[in-house]
């Protein structure tokens, strides 16, 4: 039996956690070597809790490598070790790697390089509008983009990256089977087909609250550096932020209002010494070793992309990635309320404007560093 399936099935059967199968792992040379240990070689194994030498000893009898192999080949999951050549060889470098990756899709390439793009579950429109900018513009140099698919900036900088049609890594903080949130079932479906989803844990674990803290250092031991789009006080993407530096990658933050609750944790991690973040071109000026990475250029307008009348360029101008009303359009523009309406429905259509609750506008594809 392959040995991938004998450490899946005592993590699966006896639900080892991490630390625990880690131990495992560098005590013994292969997962049937744990099925056949003596108890006394299981008191051995440095650093295992009696709790989880108990679970061992007593429920080993139950691990079943072959049924595990076959539901996990089911599902289409794939297992990758710690010692494994697709293992990313950074995350492998960390203090704490995960033993097990459960995965759907494609592991990264070793010459693809990773960032991470991270923050508020409940973001603004401007911070998931620069997530999304910047991801795409990030995958367009070369870079491959990883988040943990959770709501707000971890999902605009998945779909950021996909747009673009470049490489995605979304690291749950569950088991592979589960989709959470449940209304990113698509974007899921699509980072499976277009790059990799991954966890550590059992393929059916729930989301439990303990369990993201624990998988963020997942997200910044595969990537060279961590950007924090909009974080609170307390927001996880601080604990990746913190992972990062730890295990010495690069840290990056956007900006965000001193008034904004969304920004404070990212303007501390500035004070505190990461890079000010205002376009792709700060990160990767970072990493002047990748010789390989072209060099970012200004994306050139599309020929096909129609002409605009005087008047709807008026109304493009005004908008930017700040929420504006349309009561404020119509009052600057001298414009009549339905010529707006009607010149903001035909910029929407053509992807130069997102309409938001209230009647608010933004320009989604403005350029990040465009004066007002």
């Amino acid at each position: 039996m392959d040995d991938r399936y004998c450490w899946a099935a005592l993590q699966i059967t006896l639900n080892l956690g991490p630390r625990s199968l880690f131990y495992l792992y560098r005590h013994f040379p292969t997962g049937k070597a744990v099925l056949e240990a003596s108890l006394k070689e299981l008191k051995r194994v440095p650093r295992l809790t009696l709790q989880s030498y108990e679970r061992v000893a007593q429920g080993r009898d139950a691990v079943n490598p072959e049924k595990t192999a076959e539901g996990l080949q089911a599902s289409g999951i794939q297992v990758t070790l710690l010692d494994d050549k697709l293992y990313p060889h950074a995350l492998a470098q960390i203090a704490d790697p995960p033993v097990i990756l459960y995965t759907k899709g494609r592991l990264p390439e070793r010459k693809v390089p990773l960032i991470a793009v991270v923050g508020s579950r409940r973001a603004t429109s401007y911070g998931k509008a620069v997530a999304h900018r910047l991801s795409r513009e990030l995958v367009q140099l070369g870079w491959g983009v990883v988040s943990g698919m959770a709501r707000g900036i971890d999902t605009a900088a998945h779909e950021g990256a996909l747009k673009a049609e470049g490489y995605t890594l979304a690291v749950l903080g569950c088991g592979i089977n589960v989709c959470y949130p449940r209304e990113n079932r698509k974007l899921k479906e699509c980072i499976e087909e277009k790059g990799c989803v991954l966890s550590e844990f059992p393929p059916d674990m729930a989301p439990h609250a303990k369990n993201f803290p624990i998988r963020n250092r997942i997200i910044s031991g595969c990537s060279m550096g961590v950007l924090v789009v909009e974080a609170g006080e307390r927001s996880g993407a601080l604990i990746t932020a913190y992972n990062a530096l730890e295990q010495n990658r690069e840290v990056f933050a956007i900006p965000g209002p001193v008034t904004s609750k969304y920004s404070q944790g990212a303007n501390k991690l500035i004070k505190q010494g990461a890079k000010l973040v205002e376009d792709a071109a700060d990160i990767i000026e970072e990493f002047p070793y990748l010789y390989w990475v072209p060099s970012p250029q200004t994306p050139q307008k599309k020929c096909s992309e129609p002409s605009l009348t005087l008047e709807e360029s008026c109304v493009l101008q005004k908008l930017s990635l700040e929420p504006v009303h349309i009561d404020e359009l119509v009052e600057i523009t001298g414009l009549s309320v339905s010529v707006v309406g009607g010149i903001l429905t035909l910029l929407e259509f053509r992807g130069l404007a997102k309409q938001l609750p209230g009647h608010y506008f933004i320009n989604p594809e403005i350029s990040l560093d465009q004066k007002r």
